[in-house]
């Protein structure tokens, strides 16, 4: 897997998005603590707000910028987004009114928004050969699933010799440690080409409108459902299950958090292997398949009673979805890569950023209202439910074909798109030798 970190150029881009997330799990830290210094009580609802303006920004800005800036090369788009994020990051130890922070995380994630998609749309023309592209996605799933794990610790650390504020400022420094290496990469050219979209709107629509021909890409976006379930469960009500139902240390909610990260860990470290081996189709709707099981799981253990073996369950359970989620996420870019041209790919890449994200708009609330309304266990039903609904989608919608109609039907329906037309095209005529 660490072969792929031989190419300079994705070396140097993996670093970025390494420390980057760093930055940006101190953020989330320090962001708590500020709003509880605001807001006291109701640093909740402060918090809950501002990861609100969160997706919406990226769900209903995303597509937008990305149709704004597709013509612009990459290397200043990320650069730029970078330095906003830097500067914004730098505003929020002068906050002093909680609409203060709305505007800044608006901005800082709008920005994101812009940096996110334009990355992953890169590493593919990085990285072409498959099996390097495979080992750099399970590389990136590593990366964040080892963010959720030493962001808090090294915070900890910090927090014990620091006051909060100066957590910021190591979210900008990471936001600046990426655009320097951005600064110091050769990225390759990937300008835009001849026929590609002129309207605005087509620009902004061209990604969903590619999912919705795509049957392998409907069925990632139902994909995108079952996943939003059990993170919803694990982030929003991991608390309340550990402090208000087992009355365990605050230590242990560390704990149970790190078993969702350390079951996605342990398949993203297997994913290459099992993806040469089985390909996409099995090795996600497998993930679909032990998803709803496992939420089905904890929905009967926050049912029953909690006795001295409601712990390990717990452990268990939690270890099962983290697995189950990245037999998802991990191999979620292949599909896009395959499904997308090398000029339609930021529209691909980003219509995926922006269509898993909404699907938290649905989860995060689920799992928050109907926990405190109706309790844990009502929570999980639901969200098992909402698990099996997208699962079915996915195995209805997914081919059992490795390839959906041919790689030249594709690229025509591709082309078709990109000009606008209603009706997809046919398979391009092969050229002569």
């Amino acid at each position: 897997m660490l072969s792929v970190l031989r190419d300079v150029t994705y070396r140097r881009l993996f670093a970025a998005q390494v420390v980057a997330l760093l930055g940006t799990g101190l953020l989330t830290v320090a962001l708590g603590l500020l709003a509880f210094d605001l807001a006291g009580k109701d640093a909740g609802a402060v918090m809950g707000t501002a990861l609100t303006i969160k997706m919406f920004a990226y769900v209903g800005f995303a597509p937008v910028i990305n149709a704004l800036v597709a013509r612009l090369p990459k290397k200043p788009v990320l650069i730029g987004a970078d330095l906003i994020r830097a500067a914004m990051a730098l505003c929020l130890p002068f906050i002093t009114e909680a609409w203060q922070i709305y505007v800044v995380i608006f901005l800082l994630q709008t920005a994101s928004a812009t940096f996110t998609p334009a990355f992953q749309s890169l590493i593919p023309a990085v990285l072409k050969d498959e099996r390097d592209y495979t080992r750099a996605l399970s590389l990136s799933r590593l990366a964040y699933d080892l963010e959720s794990l030493a962001s808090p610790a090294i915070a900890a650390l910090l927090l014990s010799v620091l006051s909060y504020n100066n957590l910021f400022l190591g979210t900008v420094g990471g936001f600046l440690f990426s655009a320097l290496m951005v600064i110091l990469t050769t990225l390759p050219a990937t300008g835009p080409q001849a026929g590609a979209p002129s309207s605005l709107w087509h620009r902004t629509t061209l990604g969903a409108r590619i999912f919705w021909r795509n049957r392998r890409l409907r069925s990632l976006l139902a994909l995108n459902l079952v996943v939003s379930a059990p993170t919803a469960l694990v982030l929003v009500n991991s608390v309340v299950v550990v402090r208000d139902v087992l009355h365990r240390p605050n230590t242990d909610l560390a704990l149970a958090l790190a078993c969702f990260g350390i079951g996605s860990m342990l398949v993203a470290l297997g994913a290459p292997r099992l993806l040469d081996r089985l390909g996409d189709r099995v090795v996600m709707l497998t993930g679909a398949t032990l998803i709803p099981a496992a939420l089905a799981g904890a929905t009967a253990l926050l049912f029953l009673p909690a006795g001295d073996s409601t712990w390990w369950w717990l452990l268990g359970l939690w270890f099962l979805l983290g697995a189950g989620n990245s037999t998802i996420l991990t191999p979620s870019s292949r599909l896009l890569r395959e499904a997308s041209t090398e000029e339609t790919r930021p529209y691909v890449f980003t219509a995926q950023f922006s269509l898993s994200h909404a699907c938290y708009i649905i989860s995060y609330p689920l799992a928050g209202l109907a926990g405190a309304a109706a309790g844990l266990g009502t929570a999980s039903l639901a969200l098992t439910v909402l698990a099996m609904i997208g699962a079915a989608g996915a195995f209805l919608s997914w081919p059992r074909h490795t390839r959906e109609a041919g790689s030249n039907q594709i690229a025509g329906t591709i082309e078709s798109l990109e000009q606008g037309n209603e009706q997809p095209a046919g398979p391009r005529p092969q050229p002569r030798a």
